[in-house]
């Protein structure tokens, strides 16, 4: 169930929560699609607890019945991708460049500012 990019996720004690949509991604390998996301009111905090399941999507395209990830396979695929969205988040400390979003390559050597 999703509203914009919010979906209710049931906890393993039954309770609804409300969530945001950190971001979808399709596998070919495993031919399923998956959403990660974590309870609306941790954006602020130090960690947030993100979660993840695979999905079938809705005629819209948007996030229809959430399913527990299978395998260990799965699991190892999702973290791939959660550390290169990370990676592509992180600052750019490898320069002294106060430009956000700079990516000159003589300055930042090609990684990108928040």
């Amino acid at each position: 169930m999703e509203n914009e990019n919010k979906l209710i996720y049931v906890d393993d004690e039954g309770s609804e929560v409300l969530c945001e949509i950190l971001f979808t991604f399709d596998s070919e390998e495993f031919k399923k699609s998956y959403v990660l996301f974590y309870p609306v009111g941790q954006e602020n905090e130090e960690e947030v607890e993100i979660l993840a399941a695979s999905y079938a999507p809705m005629d819209d395209g948007t996030v229809g019945e959430l399913f527990d990830i299978e395998t260990d396979e799965e699991w190892d695929l999702i973290q791939d991708t959660l550390d290169a969205f990370n990676e592509d988040d992180e600052e750019c400390e490898e320069c002294d460049c106060d430009e956000e979003g700079c990516e000159d390559d003589d300055c930042c050597k090609g990684h990108h500012h928040k």
